[in-house]
């Protein structure tokens, strides 16, 4: 595989549901430098904590037959406002010329909820996405495992 390219000033964005790492190339195509830009994390208290009514339950129409209703996931909703958050971020990152190009890096998972939130700018500065989750490692073994070892792409 080829190594994945970064030129000087683009950003590598590593995130998944609950954390994200916006790291700028202070090198070059050749010898990348990433730097950490900004650190974004949200926090997520347990399930309990934020939604404490037990499941909700309804009558059938006919009959005396009662069913639960499916209790809300406040994490899968809490990684999708901070995901969403992150998008809008990267927005304005891209239509100020703070950045004009942007790689991501994410879980699949966070991949798939972020895409939908991508403006026409973002995409359009989108140089690549790479489905791993990465970030809860250090910035030189991000470094090391994308655009040194080639394994990206």
């Amino acid at each position: 595989m080829n190594k994945m390219r970064i030129d000087k000033g683009d950003w590598l964005v590593v995130c998944d549901g609950r954390k994200a790492l916006i790291l700028e190339n202070l090198g070059d195509e050749m010898f990348p430098n990433l730097h950490t830009k900004e650190v974004h994390e949200q926090a997520n208290p347990s399930t309990s904590a934020q939604g404490t009514d037990a499941p909700g339950r309804f009558h059938a129409a006919t009959g005396g037959a009662r069913s639960a209703v499916e209790q809300t996931d406040w994490h899968d909703e809490a990684e999708r406002a901070f995901l969403r958050t992150l998008a809008g971020r990267l927005d304005i990152a891209v239509s100020s010329g703070e950045t004009s190009a942007l790689t991501m890096v994410a879980s699949p998972r966070a991949l798939g909820m972020i895409r939908a939130d991508y403006s026409e700018a973002v995409r359009k500065a989108l140089h690549g996405e790479v489905g791993k989750d990465l970030v809860k490692l250090p910035v030189y073994e991000i470094e090391k495992q994308l655009l040194l070892s080639g394994a990206a792409k």
